[in-house]
């Protein structure tokens, strides 16, 4: 599935599909989990939580600050967020229920970043984001992974 313009990884995480949709869903968050360091939060005054069309803004820094706008184009709760840039460029996760090799219960997520319909493709290259994404993703997935499990942890030690 992988090609040029499609950067597909998946890891699977041990917590349930509708724990990991709420981090994905809540632009707050973004930057707890952003594996590239280029998110530094949501832009004020935006969505608490995204939806089918929402419109969202980030804050942004590659060098210099910058601000960008996404709007979700992909939306099935608890399974499936993906969201476009004005670039055209589609972030993507997928979540489906798994269990691991020890028959742990989880979640398999795939994050996609999709560039396949873009115009102007020759700026993505040149900028080299088609050499950072395959790594910027598994950090992402790290720390998505990570953030989970520690507020997972977190909340276990104050209901106990």
């Amino acid at each position: 599935m992988n090609n040029r313009y499609l950067v597909s990884r998946d890891r699977f995480i041990a917590a349930a599909p509708a724990r990991i949709f709420e981090v994905l869903a809540t632009p707050a968050l973004h930057s707890e989990i952003d594996g590239s360091g280029t998110v530094r939060g949501a832009q004020p005054r935006g969505p608490e939580r995204l939806g089918p069309g929402v419109e969202f803004g980030m804050e942004m820094n590659v060098k210099v600050d910058y601000k960008i706008l996404n709007t979700v184009t992909e939306f099935e709760e608890g399974r499936r967020i993906g969201w476009r840039h004005f670039y055209g460029h589609v972030w993507r996760y997928l979540l489906e229920p798994a269990t691991d090799a020890a028959g742990i219960p989880g979640t398999l997520v795939t994050e996609q970043w999709d560039a396949r319909q873009v115009r102007g493709k020759f700026f993505l290259r040149l900028a080299g984001y088609l050499r950072r994404h395959p790594d910027n993703i598994e950090n992402t997935l790290a720390r998505l992974d990570t953030y989970v499990s520690d507020s997972y942890a977190a909340g276990r030690r104050t209901a106990g």
